[in-house]
């Protein structure tokens, strides 16, 4: 197999660190050699006036790890508030107070989306290593999707940071006994360590060398291991390594376990921590279970404070100084040297030499102009997630649709309307509107569809728990004779997601009850995401406010013999800020409203239009 220069070089300076560790077991035995049984951890044990430990940092964002996982889809990743350059910058200036160089473990999706910020890192003396390309535990991942991942994160990573990748933790969770094939792929793919195991209660009791630093061994290749510290409870082992341990345990037992290894062990201690955790004001996600909430924001800031500590009274590292393996030995062409081939740079990467474009094209025709109105009512903190949500929306459909977006701030208390001015206020297709007082979202609706100036008008929730995505479907079915598309997550080919079951239960019966007395036999009638015909909503006219007259806007459109087509799609749970909804005035509200269409209807001549869906309809609900 070959080698890099970086990892020959590995190979040189491993058999030094061998000594250094490995040489603490009498007659030279390896760990990884059956022999030396189960007396191999007493043997590691050694006592030190002054050793180096490894300081490792986690670099992502606080909306890419495990306890969120189970409300925020990957592929809404992008819409979050991107806050990781907090949370980095924090922990580059307090590794510089302390003059400590530490490994970062990056993602490669952060290193796609923040290059710049990656190589910077690395330029200030830190390690750049992996943690594959997206948030997956090996459970997650065979082993040929195990390799791909492996070289996809590593791609990105040795673009961004301009150096060879050599080091390697698993993103979520850690290596089990199940799991020890992964280091054999690692060996394989040339990285010369691994972090990713963390011994937990007895898994490891049959081999307990595994707690320590070791080498790995498969064929021809190897792999220094450096597992994440536990301590010994009633012969169980407890991983107190740092992160959410340092701050859901005890501190002053935490640090005693930690002075307890510095003297007793040879082997380094492995501190980490993430960079989010530098990071306090964080948005708070919603629809998180309790224990994941406590273990993603308990003692946040508290965390500077327990690091303080630690890289006060330790010596600490990187992983490749640890291993002598400097920086400048696994430098890699960076995109800037590349340029002097002919290459160009974009963006961090780069791009064939630019060709000759082709002969003009004939004018298309003019795209369609759509309006899309967002009601919003004390939205401060959500509007960075509409914001990077519609600069997707705008780029998927500019092609197709010129999209103007009217923001009507429905008279909020907070710093709604400031944040709407500075976020949206100095694009040329965005309008802020304000009203005076709070009139509530039916009312907000309508005072965008009167102000758009287009025959197209669509209303999304400012939270986006509807994926405004779905426009590029539910426009084309306002056809000829159709006056709104509706969304309905309660149609057969609908769905929720993390929805709470109370409101569940509400919407459905809501749904069931405005089923008896109007003419169209839809699946929700509650929903604030549709598509407008602007000549048919203008007469309308909604007299109910709030959540109240969208309802009321759909019954008096169908009593009016308007024709709605409805579309089955998905609706999340509403991830930031709180819903504005109060649920007993609008279930009475919805009862007084009921009783309104009720008389209507008997009042008005029938119109027997059945919903219509076409066949072929395309959906991503799932």
């Amino acid at each position: 197999m070959r080698h890099s220069s970086a990892e020959g070089h590995f190979v040189e300076t491993s058999r030094e660190f061998s000594r250094r560790i490995v040489g603490d077991f009498p007659g030279g035995g390896h760990p990884d050699d059956p022999s030396p049984g189960s007396n191999a951890v007493q043997r590691m044990v050694t006592s030190t006036a002054s050793k180096q430990h490894l300081l490792t940092v986690v670099m992502e964002d606080y909306y890419h790890v495990s306890p969120l996982k189970s409300v925020v889809a990957r592929g809404h990743w992008s819409r979050f508030e991107k806050r990781l350059e907090i949370g980095t910058r924090q922990t580059l200036a307090l590794l510089d107070e302390y003059n400590v160089r530490a490994t970062f473990f990056v993602l490669g999706w952060v290193a796609d989306a923040v290059p710049e910020l990656v190589r910077e890192v690395g330029e200030r003396g830190h390690e750049i290593a992996s943690k594959g390309y997206y948030h997956r535990n090996i459970g997650e991942m065979a082993p040929g999707v195990f390799r791909e991942d492996l070289a996809r994160a590593r791609e990105a990573l040795e673009k961004a940071a301009g150096r060879r990748v050599l080091g390697y933790r698993v993103a979520e969770g850690r290596f089990g006994l199940g799991d020890l094939w992964a280091l054999n792929v690692l060996a394989e793919e040339g990285y010369a360590y691994d972090s990713s195991i963390r011994p937990l209660f007895r898994e490891y009791a049959a081999e307990p060398w595994r707690r320590f630093a070791h080498e790995h061994r498969h064929g021809d290749n190897r792999i220094w291991e450096f597992p994440i510290p536990g301590i010994d409870l009633l012969g169980f082992q407890i991983p107190i390594a740092g992160g959410n341990y340092f701050r859901q345990f005890p501190h002053a037992m935490v640090k005693r376990a930690v002075a307890y290894w510095d003297r007793t062990y040879a082997s380094p201690f492995v501190m980490y921590f993430h960079t989010w955790e530098l990071d306090p004001n964080q948005p708070k996600v919603n629809g998180v279970p309790l224990m994941s909430r406590i273990r993603q924001y308990r003692n946040l800031d508290k965390m500077v404070g327990f690091l303080r500590h630690y890289l006060s009274h330790y010596q600490f590292s990187s992983v490749a100084d640890y291993l002598g393996i400097s920086p400048g030995d696994s430098t890699i062409p960076s995109p800037g040297s590349r340029l002097a081939a002919g290459a160009v740079a974009s963006n961090g990467g780069l791009k064939l030499p630019a060709v000759p474009s082709a002969a003009p094209t004939p004018e298309t025709a003019p795209r369609p102009a759509v309006s899309v109105v967002i009601p919003c009512y004390n939205e401060e903190l959500i509007l960075p997630y509409l914001r990077n949500t519609l600069e997707s929306v705008e780029r998927a459909l500019e092609t197709t649709y010129e999209l103007h977006f009217l923001f009507v701030d429905d008279g909020s208390s907070d710093g709604t309307w400031a944040a709407l001015q500075h976020t949206f206020g100095g694009r040329p297709n965005c309008t802020p509107i304000r009203h005076g007082s709070n009139r509530g979202v039916a009312a907000a609706i309508m005072t965008g569809i009167r102000a758009a100036g287009t025959e197209i008008v669509c209303s999304i929730d400012c939270d986006c728990t509807y994926d405004p995505h779905e426009l590029g479907t539910m426009i084309p079915l306002l056809q000829d004779g159709v006056d709104m598309v509706t969304a309905s997550p309660y149609h057969p080919r609908g769905s929720v997601r993390n929805v709470p079951q109370w409101r569940l239960a509400l919407s459905r019966t809501l749904s069931g009850m405005y089923r008896l007395i109007l003419h169209q036999k839809l699946a929700t009638y509650t929903s604030c995401f549709r598509v407008y015909r602007t000549s048919s909503a203008l007469s309308l006219g909604p007299q109910r406010s709030g959540f109240l007259g969208v309802a009321e806007m759909i019954g008096r459109l169908d009593l009016a013999g308007g024709r709605i087509v409805e579309y089955p799609t998905q609706l999340e749970a509403r991830l930031l800020g709180r819903s504005k909804m109060k649920v007993l005035v609008t279930i009475f509200g919805h009862l007084g409203l009921w009783s309104s269409l009720a008389l209507l209807r008997l009042r008005s001549p029938r119109h027997p239009h059945p919903t219509s869906i076409p066949a072929d309809l395309p959906t991503t609900a799932t």
